[in-house]
């Protein structure tokens, strides 16, 4: 007689915490409805502009990209190299730091001491906003400033391989991680003691630089550079990993390790590109995000750090297409949650949607992606 086998299907009963995140989203939907339609009953509903939610949606796209932009790098280093490497975030501040000093060189060689522009500092009375690096005014300095945090930042983070992982290549994952901690703290109180700890505003002001969209939609000409420039980058990472050989090598070394080297695969190549490619994104996300934000600090890339780990574990870790979905999806949630909590909150609320949807999809949204 031949057996059947039945799978069982789970039940509200065997998964309630995901009944009760189902059942929230569900009703958060039906409040947004309510109150785009200007409806109101007690604490359900009210008045929420078109023009309100598109923009929201858009800004948390133009967040989301950079935190998908920086989670590649990230994603990448678990997938092939095994370890979570917690000074990602500070190569994200280098990036940043670095390429506005170069951006500031570029930008206004001449009329300020070479000192103070690379250190993103203002002289005398011009503050660093007074400079006017924009997209507009001093195009060729932003885009030189961008391809300069790109470089600068994979060297960095070429030359931080060789003097601290390189000699634990064959150490445990934990081992790893706890050196890159201490490799944090040391690049960003390096960053501290170059570049200062306060907070400084970046780039200068041009008149009617906004573009007025369908919807009430008022996009900066800042946003659309960061779009651009994120997807390009994008872009060019899947042609590496998906068209050339080192991108095959990179997919094998994720794949399985030890085949790859019987296979004749150059594992220390590998592992330079890794923290080239990877640093080099970190650096470019660092730069775009301020170019975002207008404004840097020492430690932004350490306070940005989490949202990063969230979109990486939310899209799949090892996968860096989960990386980019996962970030858009963490920065759309923390954009959008402002319209039912205080802006105070909205991290929270991306980690809340996170843990929702790894109830519904343990993997992540890129589920049983192993490979980069």
């Amino acid at each position: 007689m031949g057996t059947t086998t039945t799978q069982k299907i789970p039940s509200v009963r065997d998964r309630p915490g995901l009944a009760i995140a189902v059942l929230f989203a569900t009703l958060l939907f039906a409040d947004l409805l309510a109150k785009l339609a200007g409806f109101s009953l007690g604490p359900f509903g009210g008045a929420l502009s078109v023009n309100r939610l598109s923009s929201n949606l858009w800004n948390g796209l133009v967040v989301g990209l950079v935190i998908g932009l920086a989670g590649i790098g990230l994603s990448m280093t678990y997938s092939i190299l095994n370890f979570a490497n917690f000074s990602h975030g500070d190569l994200i501040s280098v990036g940043g730091f670095t390429g506005w000093g170069v951006a500031f060189v570029v930008a206004a060689a001449g009329r300020e001491p070479l000192g103070a522009l690379l250190t993103v500092r203002g002289a005398g009375d011009v503050s660093p906003g007074d400079i006017g690096a924009h997209i507009l005014s001093t195009p060729v300095a932003v885009g030189v400033g961008l391809i300069a945090a790109f470089v600068i930042t994979a060297l960095i983070a070429l030359a931080l391989d060789r003097a601290f992982y390189k000699p634990m290549r064959d150490r445990s994952g934990i081992s790893l991680l706890i050196a890159s901690i201490g490799v944090a703290l040391v690049v960003r109180y390096l960053i501290q003691f170059v570049y200062g700890a306060q907070s400084r505003g970046v780039t200068g002001t041009v008149d009617e630089s906004a573009f007025a969209f369908p919807f009430g939609l008022t996009v900066d000409a800042h946003q659309l550079t960061i779009v651009v420039a994120a997807l390009t980058l994008m872009a060019a990472m899947h042609y590496v990993l998906q068209e050339t050989k080192l991108g095959t090598a990179m997919r094998a070394m994720s794949d399985n390790k030890d085949l790859a080297l019987i296979t004749g695969i150059p594992a220390e190549r590998v592992v330079a590109a890794t923290w080239i490619l990877g640093g080099g994104l970190a650096g470019a996300s660092g730069y775009l995000y301020v170019l975002l934000r207008e404004t840097i600090g020492f430690d932004f890339g350490w306070l940005l750090l989490l949202l990063i780990f969230a979109a990486v574990i939310l899209g799949g870790i090892g996968s860096i297409y989960g990386a980019i979905a996962g970030g858009v999806v963490i920065g759309i949630v923390f954009t959008t949650s402002t319209i039912w909590i205080p802006s105070d909150f909205n991290e929270a609320a991306a980690f809340a949607v996170m843990i929702t949807v790894l109830l519904l999809r343990p993997e992540g949204i890129f589920g049983g992606v192993s490979t980069a």
